[in-house]
């Protein structure tokens, strides 16, 4: 079911799974994604008894566009922080990429308000040059696609995924324009540069990792181009309750397509959080 929630100065589309009543666990996926991703993990933590809800960030999906252009790690924080009050009880964070630094940032600034924050494969310390891919990738996408086909090359090609042997799967997560062309379902505003891993974003990430006092499982891909060893270990100095999990065999964006994997580390540790013993 789709819902509307407020974010900062925009609205947020949720897609809801499982029993309101249930504690709630919140999935934000990566830039240039949208709340399709998380789908699989949502619908099983509802089957588990909880309820699960995927977001699009701000200017993605079904979401709305800033209105002021601000794409910033911290506007996608704020609107975190503002999510946690529309629950009745502490929330489980959960996000990959862009969306699990959102949650790092905002969730951060709650602890009574966030029972677990669990990351896939992003840490405050990330490879500059890793992001690299993200950038040409934002860039060949700004003028949009002839076909679904060019799409998904491009996809495959700077973000190092599968090529998806189906490419008409994609026609849900883009529009096309009257020309034909096909066009992503985000602001173009959102791959702007100084969007894309400035300074600022590396200062608020360590601030966020020094503060935070919730639980924080990080969920390590094995072939990740963004973190490195000397990253993640900067990570546990500044949060020491920090765990690591490694996903052996996937890359950055093993959300999009291993949600069953995942879904099942963070059953784990939501029973482990029941339990009184995490």
């Amino acid at each position: 079911m789709l819902r509307r929630f407020k974010g900062d100065g925009l609205e947020l589309a949720g897609e809801a799974y499982g029993d309101p009543a249930a504690p709630p666990v919140l999935f934000f996926h990566g830039g240039g994604q949208s709340r399709n991703a998380w789908r699989g993990s949502a619908r099983t933590v509802a089957e588990a008894g909880y309820y699960g809800v995927t977001f699009d960030l701000r200017g993605h999906g079904d979401s709305g566009w800033a209105a002021d252009g601000d794409y910033l790690l911290d506007a996608f924080g704020r609107d975190i922080e503002l999510l946690l009050y529309q629950f009745d009880r502490p929330v489980t964070l959960v996000g990959a990429s862009r969306g699990g630094q959102a949650v790092l940032v905002g969730g951060s600034r709650h602890p009574e308000r966030v029972r677990l924050i669990m990351l896939a494969d992003v840490a405050p310390m990330i490879r500059n040059d890793g992001i690299d891919g993200i950038r040409a990738f934002f860039a060949q996408s700004e003028t949009g696609f002839p076909t679904l086909d060019a799409a998904a090359d491009t996809l495959s090609r700077h973000l190092g995924q599968p090529r998806l042997r189906d490419a008409a799967r994609l026609a849900r997560s883009m529009r096309q324009d009257k020309d034909g062309r096909w066009h992503w379902r985000w602001d173009p505003a959102t791959g702007r540069q100084e969007f894309l891993h400035p300074p600022s974003e590396g200062e608020a990430l360590l601030d966020a990792a020094a503060r935070v006092k919730s639980p924080v499982v990080l969920v390590r891909a094995e072939l990740s181009h963004l973190l490195t060893d000397e990253g993640v270990a900067e990570f546990q100095r500044l949060a020491p309750q920090l765990e690591v999990v490694i996903a052996r065999g996937v890359g950055h964006m093993f959300t999009a397509d291993r949600n069953d994997g995942f879904a099942a580390e963070l059953l784990d540790r939501l029973d482990q959080i029941a339990e009184g013993t995490l």
